[in-house]
């Protein structure tokens, strides 16, 4: 086995260590790490999509088994995710002809959305406790204007994940919570995982149908991550989630600062 081929395993392992000790960074540190290993940014984002949908797919049974899955909102951010990864991918399409202009393009809003991420995670307790707070103000919207601010909140996702693979994690769970503050945190969860696994699925096999896609390094991550995040998972709560946090945090503003700068 060579040194390449070693160090996909390895960076497989340690985000897969991360998420399971944590619950996000997956394609927030994911996609940086293939940059970083010399991957086109385009076949990064490409094959960080269809790693995700697979090592959330266990996610989901783990929380439909547990009821810990409101379909309901599922289906709302789904109605708004997909149209929007469609029409992101047809925009991307029609960029192909300019390599350079499509590369560009990403790594900008990839820095753009890293750093949006740091923020959601730094600030992640502030946000829950302001919508805790508000949770029965005209703030809060109820009924058919809620169901639209859901499928907007879809719609949003769905292109930043398209574009650059991140945004059903950290920034997905903090707009489910503003929206649905009384909606208990295990279903929040479940809830986000339920509806990232269709959304980076379908843009997963978008951008493997541009060719976009690398499978024997999609191969090499699953066999570091898979573990990893088993692990990470049995070790979760032995680290303080204090400590954890900011730094993850720090971290991705940190590489997000850089792309776009």
């Amino acid at each position: 086995m060579d040194f390449g081929i070693f160090g996909f395993i390895f960076a497989g392992l340690i985000v897969g260590f991360i998420v399971g000790m944590t619950g996000v960074g997956g394609g927030s540190l994911m996609t940086p790490i293939l940059l970083w290993f010399g991957i086109n940014p385009a076949t990064a984002v490409g094959t960080d999509l269809l790693y995700a949908a697979i090592t959330k797919s266990g996610g989901v049974l783990v929380h439909r088994k547990n009821n810990n899955i409101d379909w309901s909102i599922t289906g709302w951010l789904t109605l708004g995710s997909v149209p929007a990864v469609l029409l992101t991918l047809y925009f991307l399409k029609n960029l192909d002809s300019d390599i350079q202009a499509t590369n560009a393009l990403i790594k900008q809003a990839l820095g753009f959305v890293l750093v949006l991420t740091a923020l959601a995670i730094l600030f992640k307790k502030r946000l829950f406790a302001f919508a805790q707070k508000h949770a029965g103000d005209r703030y809060h919207a109820s009924g058919r204007r809620l169901n639209s601010l859901t499928v907007i909140t879809g719609l949003i996702l769905g292109t930043m994940v398209a574009l650059t693979s991140i945004g059903a994690g950290a920034l997905g769970t903090v707009a489910l919570f503003i929206l649905y503050p009384l909606l208990p945190t295990k279903r929040l969860v479940g809830t986000e995982i339920a509806h990232a696994v269709p959304l980076t699925l379908v843009a997963g096999l978008g951008h493997a149908s541009m060719g976009n896609m690398d499978w024997t390094l999609l191969g090499h991550l699953l066999i570091g991550s898979l573990p990893g995040i088993w692990i990470g998972s049995h070790l979760s709560g032995r680290v303080s989630d204090e400590l954890l946090r900011p730094c993850l945090a720090m971290m991705l503003f940190f590489i997000g600062s850089k792309l776009v700068l």
